[in-house]
Parts: structure tokens; C-alpha cells; sequence
């Protein structure tokens, strides 16, 4: 599997490197730090279409990935195969008052089932020790809403993924991804001086756009998220080469968003950031 091992963990953990003049990673949560495969949004969504009588399948459910899940939906019910059920079913087409519904049914679901996707990614908790280690704050944001996260974050934080700040999907009414709002918010509370100095990390399309729309630099993942989509026992009996069909897609993808880098998992972000501070210490900033 794509982890650090326990030798280079140990490396990892001793290394003090130059990272100025970067000041801050803002990490996406699902398929990004947590959830090897980004499975706890996309099962629940097929899960909650279903109760109203609508088969979306898991690659539709990824289709809109990273955004607010009230907006997922809304998307969802856009696309014509699920319009047209909707449509078939209810006799008429699908309207915001059916988000809403849709949205009601959704959100306990997804209570009761983040905990349950709540395992640190291999090398996340090494990594975000390794950022503080070398002076870079730690900020977070996620398409779940404040009432999933407040689930989801203290399981995150008993197995070691604890970041600065957290800022969730319906909490600013100046909306989600892919505006630059939730990665600003965490420019604004952990007090960081150059939005230029920031890196955002995500496995999604909106995820690296957000980070492109406040002036950041971005990293997509691919193996670990919605893009490959393996879960982490998938992907350790995959055969090698769909995996890598699939991750040379999910770069292809992420790479066409605005990626300045695209990395397999946040085990290899340590050797992209330094390549990132090298190049801003040369003068460059990211809308180069």
C-alpha cells in the first residue's frame, strides 16, 4: 500500500525542514485525512435517494463530491436519469423543496454512520505532527455540516487528527466550494498574515478550486479520495494495474481543476511541500 512506513514515520518524525515562507495547510476531512476512499458521504446519499423509491449509484453519488450537502443533492436531482426517476415517481420535476426533504432524510443518516469512517489515513497523524514540528498551522474544512462534524471530530481527534480550526459546509452564509469562504475563514482564525503563504489540500474538483478562488496554492490527493474511491481493503486486493488506470485518471482530473500538485496520498504531501517553499522562496507565488 502507498503509507509511510514505520522507518520513514521515524525519519518523518525527526525531520526539521525549511518551510518558510509558507505559514498553513487547510486540509480537506473525507478521502483527504479520514476515510481512506471518501465512503461515508457517497454510500449515505445512495442510501437516502433510496428511501424515496430513486437508484443513484455510488459513481453518481461521487459525481458532485466536495460540495455542501444540501448542494450535492441539489446537483444529484439535476442530472437527467435521476431527474427523470424523480420525475416518474412523484410526477413532477424535482424542486429545492425536495432537496429539503431529501436533505432531512440524509442528515441522520449520516450521523449515525461518519463515526464508522472516522480512521485516520495512513500517515495522517505523522504528518500533521511533522507540519507542526516545522512552525505550520493546521486548518480544515469539509462539504459535512457542523452536526456531522460534531460527530465525526472527536473519534478524529482520539486516534490523532486534531487541526487548529475546523470550519464545516453550512456555517458561513456566504456559502460553500467552490467559493474561497471556508478556506479564508480559516486564513482568519489561525491569524495568518499572507493567503499566498497557505496550501490547500483536497481530493475533490471543488475542493482544489476553493483553494484556487482564495489564492492558495493546491495539492490534490488521488488515491485516497472520492476519485479512485477504493476503500482501504479495495485497494489492498486491487489488481495493480486497474489502480493505477484509475489514479492516472484521478491526477488527469485534478490536474485539469488547477492542481499546482497532485500527490497519491497525504503521506507524500512532507517532499511536495518543501518543492512548494523552495519555489516561493525563488519569488514564485501560486497564480504563477
Amino acid at each position: 500500500m502507498n503509507a509511510i512506513t514505520s522507518a520513514e514515520i521515524q525519519t518523518l518524525d525527526n525531520q526539521t525542514v525549511d518551510l518558510s515562507p509558507l505559514q498553513a495547510v487547510i486540509f480537506d476531512w473525507a478521502g483527504t485525512l479520514v476515510d481512506f476512499g471518501s465512503l461515508a458521504p457517497t454510500q449515505i446519499f445512495v442510501e437516502a435517494f433510496a428511501t424515496f423509491g430513486i437508484n443513484v449509484t455510488l459513481e453518481q453519488a461521487r459525481g458532485p463530491m466536495g460540495l455542501s450537502k444540501w448542494d450535492h443533492i441539489d446537483q444529484l436531482l439535476q442530472e437527467p436519469n435521476i431527474a427523470a426517476q424523480w420525475s416518474s415517481t412523484f410526477g413532477q420535476a424535482p424542486n429545492h423543496a425536495d432537496v429539503d426533504a431529501i436533505y432531512a432524510r440524509f442528515m441522520p443518516m449520516q450521523i449515525a454512520k461518519v463515526g464508522e469512517f472516522s480512521a485516520p489515513i495512513d500517515g495522517a497523524v505523522q504528518v500533521l505532527e511533522w507540519l507542526r514540528a516545522n512552525g505550520l498551522k493546521v486548518g480544515s474544512c469539509s462539504g459535512y455540516p457542523r452536526q456531522v462534524l460534531n460527530q465525526l471530530l472527536p473519534q478524529a481527534a482520539q486516534a490523532g487528527i486534531a487541526p487548529d480550526h475546523v470550519v464545516a459546509g453550512d456555517e458561513l452564509t456566504a456559502g460553500g466550494r467552490p467559493g474561497p469562504y471556508m478556506a479564508l475563514a480559516n486564513v482568519l482564525a489561525l491569524g495568518i498574515s499572507d493567503v499566498r503563504a497557505c496550501v490547500k489540500v483536497d481530493d475533490t474538483v471543488p475542493g482544489i478550486e476553493e483553494g484556487l478562488n482564495a489564492g492558495m496554492w493546491t495539492i490534490g490527493l488521488s488515491l485516497s479520495g472520492n476519485e479512485v474511491g477504493y476503500s482501504k481493503e479495495e485497494y489492498l486486493n486491487a489488481n495493480a494495474a486497474d489502480v493505477e488506470a484509475k489514479v492516472a485518471a484521478a491526477e488527469a482530473k485534478l490536474k485539469k481543476a488547477g492542481s499546482h500538485y497532485v500527490a497519491r496520498t497525504i503521506a507524500d504531501l512532507p517532499a511536495v511541500l518543501e518543492k512548494i517553499a523552495h519555489r516561493m522562496r525563488q519569488g514564485e507565488l501560486p497564480a504563477g
